[in-house]
């Protein structure tokens, strides 16, 4: 995908909006969704602008659908940065009446966005954000989260090595609020079936050198090598591994946010392999294959990962509810909208059967997927082989679990 394409995807939205303000309340005009996303910072390669892209194959199959309501797609770029994504939204919401903001990679910036559809009753669902909290201490009633959360990512992952013989863990960790749940959430579930950690190293954030940190991962000498990193950061993290031939030795790298974009850009020889949760896979049967097709077309190249197939999955979901309720009062009350979309089971291609639970957590089956060897490839983009389906009753934290207020035990 292409920054460029993004930026002046961007730009354009911007000038088809700026003269509507707060008009665009009125009976009858579009309804805005805005596409909020990285798509120059260090998560770029795994949401960008393929975020809006998937959006817009959402509105597409929701007009064959039967949507008749007017609806304008938005994007907007934090570049990695929360208060630049505060920034965004709140010109969004204030300026140009967005009513659901989609996507926003990393977590400080999904919390900053929460603030500012409960305060103005407008709508988020998070695709790329990854913190559990977001449905548990942070949950709300004006968003959701859809594709996948640091607790489902520990479960996938961390109950996986530990039963296949990954007893002892040292984590590589990205120092910002992600990194350091991701870990935890993990250790936990590491302890809890009988291994242990043995040490951390927290890195700057966002860092090209993880030479030191690699060091003593593996003077460790821990079975399991725990990346608690993604984007840019878990790239070169595995390509120094890669590099400094750590499972050599018999370590293995657990990728505990590595997404099939970030394979891509490593390449087999250097990510053959590593284990890692996903919730969506292209290649897993036909109608995800044909979804990636009509993805491929629309950005210009490239395969879609999960937060990209998170982002058609939950903007169809979210206009299949302003079409049973009506653009004006879809408008007119997000929480409205968050109601309806829990009321009534989800069902696309992508994700199959699933549910919007009172928490906000989309709840569906999640995917343990080991990295090919070269050899095993047989044509581009042919990167997984399936570990286990994780089923959705045991792939996200029990709604009982996490402390969400809106949730009483």
């Amino acid at each position: 995908m292409t920054q460029g394409l993004g930026r002046r995807a961007a730009l354009a939205g911007t000038i088809a909006a700026a003269s509507l303000g707060h008009a665009a309340r009125a009976q009858g005009a579009a309804l805005r969704i805005g596409v909020l996303t990285d798509l120059t910072g260090p998560y770029a390669i795994d949401t960008g602008h393929g975020s809006l892209v998937a959006a817009r194959l959402a509105l597409d199959d929701a007009r064959r659908d039967g949507l008749s309501a007017r609806v304008e797609l938005i994007e907007g770029d934090h570049g990695g940065k929360p208060a630049q994504a505060a920034a965004i939204a709140a010109e969004w919401i204030e300026r140009r009446d967005v009513a659901m903001i989609l996507d926003v990679p990393m977590s400080d910036a999904a919390r900053e966005v929460v603030k500012l559809v409960s305060a103005h009753d407008r709508v988020a669902l998070f695709s790329g954000a990854a913190s559990a909290d977001l449905t548990g201490a942070d949950c709300g009633t004006n968003h959701a989260h859809w594709t996948y959360d640091t607790w489902a990512l520990a479960a996938g992952t961390g109950r996986a090595l530990v039963a296949d013989g990954g007893k002892s863990w040292f984590f590589i960790t990205s120092d910002y609020e992600f990194g350091h749940k991701l870990e935890a959430d993990t250790a936990a579930f590491v302890t809890a079936a009988g291994g242990e950690v043995l040490g951390n190293f927290a890195t700057p954030f966002p860092t090209e050198d993880f030479s030191a940190a690699l060091v003593e991962a593996v003077a460790s000498s821990a079975s399991v090598i725990g990346l608690a990193n993604a984007g840019s950061d878990a790239i070169a993290c595995v390509r120094q591994a890669g590099q400094f031939s750590v499972t050599s030795g018999g370590q293995r790298l657990a990728g505990l946010l590595f997404q099939l974009p970030d394979v891509h850009a490593v390449g087999l020889d250097q990510a053959r392999g590593l284990v890692t949760t996903e919730a969506f896979y292209w290649d897993r049967n036909d109608a995800s294959r044909a979804f990636a097709a009509r993805f491929e077309a629309g950005s210009g190249g490239g395969k879609p990962g999960m937060v990209h197939a998170g982002c058609y999955s939950a903007t169809l979901h979210y206009l299949r509810a302003v079409a049973a309720l009506g653009p004006d009062a879809a408008r007119a009350s997000g929480r409205a909208v968050i109601e309806r979309m829990k009321a009534v089971p989800t069902n696309d291609l992508l994700f199959g059967r699933g549910v919007l639970r009172l928490d906000g957590r989309h709840v569906h089956d999640m995917y343990l997927f080991e990295v090919k060897t070269p050899m095993e490839s047989r044509y581009a983009w042919d990167y997984y082989k399936l570990r286990r389906v994780i089923p959705a009753a045991e792939a996200f934290r029990p709604i009982t679990q996490g402390g969400c207020p809106l949730v009483r035990s």
